[in-house]
């Protein structure tokens, strides 16, 4: 008996090239899409694009299949099999046993098209399971799996599947950018070979696409390294210093051009504390994305930017961040630096990760003592943070006279993260990601009063070893020693006969009888 050749499915983009175009039999391929109704039109035109004894099969999760795919009826396969599912993770864990009770796999080409962002609520360790299972399955069944998941956050899924090339075989993106679309590929695998960072300009023309003209014959550009693509604020008014400058009036255009980036250098420009996250998200998105040989730097043109902020930045992967006070010719030398450099630290593939982590302590003001423990303890676990400079552990004992109770009224600290307990005659204070060289500034916002007014000893810790050496001591301490705060005063009963007439409050008059009806009458 002759043995059967496997066969190769294609991707519904006309005149795409083979090498990003083709699945063969025994891999998993996903594609996300900003839009649902982009989604099910590559759908129908991948159907269109398969040959006529194809076997092909869509599942679908929301609503009925049939009312959305067409099939062509000069193109693809004469009749497909259509399946739902449930849009839940245990029907996404079952589906290959579904699969078989219905249809022998071999040789068959499955596109689950999923709902709007089934993916949010599983997580990055169960979405590894499912992909693995997947690829094993289709292996040793000789069939195809196609993913089409339309989401509103592609670039965080992107972000979360760039690391799973052993189990997909190819990521791409479908973005809508208003008049166009763009196909960004992560990796593409096949027959022909691998192909990476790669984005084409695609047309939408009577519900079929294709490549655009101008990308038929464009080369994709190997190395841009000499690029450097800047926010216009970064050279402060003056005009672009080369032919390799382009200037950009914001940072999402800036973002958005640098997505086709390889090697450049991309500066974006920070002027309010509002900005920090969405700049964190989009260098994170590129450096997820664009691979480590693109050069990210952040320029503070106005004094925004804390210790913890710094670090959340270069943690999603920038490569420097200049600060507000550095003139124009310090900046630029600092870019000059950068250059030939490879980014090498590890940047996590969920930012969620980093923007808790990176600020772990939501806590402020006064907590029980096991709870102060356990709260730095967390965060000196916190690899994610720098080695001794999680903080300063201050103890502070009160001079005679003053008992700690009262001490601690007088103890309000303003930012998030500064945390304090009281026990065994000790006020004891955490003040994260500060540094131990400002750690009398900061007393002196904390205190209304001079510390040595207050305090006769102070004790201080702000290396990782000392703070968990000293953690250790205090999670000694008996509950009975555990201090708590004097009570609140209790506050003046409020004034019920009044009311407020729209400008001010005024008084409700009562009258009030000197006699009662009797003795009146008696008079």
């Amino acid at each position: 008996m002759r043995d059967t050749v496997d066969p190769v499915f294609s991707l519904g983009i006309s005149s795409l090239w083979d090498e990003l175009r083709h699945m063969p039999t025994g891999g998993v391929w996903w594609v996300n899409a900003d839009r649902q109704q982009d989604a099910i039109s590559l759908v129908n035109q991948t159907i269109a694009s398969q040959t006529e004894n194809a076997n092909v099969a869509v599942i679908g999760m929301e609503g009925d299949p049939g009312k959305v795919i067409k099939l062509d009826e000069s193109h693809g396969p004469e009749k497909i099999r259509l399946f739902t599912m449930p849009d839940s993770e245990k029907g996404l864990y079952s589906l290959p046993h579904d699969l078989l009770c219905s249809v022998n796999p071999t040789h068959y080409f499955f596109i689950l098209i999923c709902a709007n962002n089934t993916w949010r609520n599983i997580t990055s360790e169960s979405l590894h399971k499912w992909l693995e299972k997947m690829n094993k399955w289709t292996r040793f069944h000789h069939c195809s799996l196609l993913v089409i998941n339309p989401c509103n956050n592609s670039d965080k899924q992107s972000s979360l599947l760039m690391g799973e090339y052993r189990s997909l075989f190819g990521l791409a993106s479908l973005r809508f950018q208003g008049d166009q679309h763009l196909f960004d590929i992560a990796f593409w695998c096949n027959e022909k070979g691998v192909s990476a960072r790669q984005q084409l300009l695609l047309c939408q023309q009577d519900e079929r696409w294709t490549l655009s003209h101008q990308e038929e014959t464009a080369i994709q550009p190997r190395s841009d390294e000499k690029r450097i693509l800047s926010h216009v604020a970064v050279l402060e008014g003056a005009p672009p210093l080369s032919e390799h400058w382009t200037l950009f009036d914001n940072n999402e255009a800036l973002f958005n051009d640098a997505r086709t980036a390889q090697a450049a250098t991309i500066i974006f420009s920070l002027t309010q504390n509002n900005q920090i996250e969405p700049l964190a998200r989009r260098i994170h998105t590129l450096r997820r994305q664009r691979g480590s040989a693109l050069k990210i730097i952040v320029r503070e043109n106005i004094a925004s930017l804390r210790a913890t902020d710094e670090r959340l930045l270069l943690g999603c992967g920038a490569n420097m961040i200049i600060p507000w006070n550095a003139p124009l010719s310090r900046c630029l030398t600092l870019i000059e630096s950068v250059q030939g450099q490879q980014f090498s630290r590890y940047v996590p593939e969920d930012i969620t990760t980093l923007l808790s982590m990176t600020q772990p302590l939501k806590l402020r003001g006064f907590q029980p003592w096991d709870t102060f423990c356990d709260s730095i303890h967390t965060m000196m676990s916190n690899t994610l943070l720098p080695a001794d400079g999680k903080g300063v552990l201050v103890a502070l004992r009160p001079v005679p006279g003053i008992r700690v109770e009262q001490a601690l009224t007088l103890c309000r600290p303003n930012r998030t993260g500064d945390i304090m307990t009281i026990g065994g005659n000790r006020l004891v204070l955490f003040l994260s990601f500060c540094r131990v060289n400002d750690l009398d500034t900061a007393l002196n916002h904390i205190f209304p009063l001079p510390t040595g007014d207050i305090f006769s000893n102070r004790m201080v810790w702000f290396e990782d070893k000392q703070i968990s050496a000293e953690l250790v001591q205090m999670r000694l301490l008996s509950p009975e020693l555990w201090g708590t705060p004097l009570p609140l005063a209790k506050r003046a009963d409020p004034v019920i006969n009044a009311e407020h007439d729209g400008r001010i409050w005024r008084r409700i008059t009562e009258p009030l009888r000197l006699l009662d009806d009797t003795a009146e009458r008696a008079s």
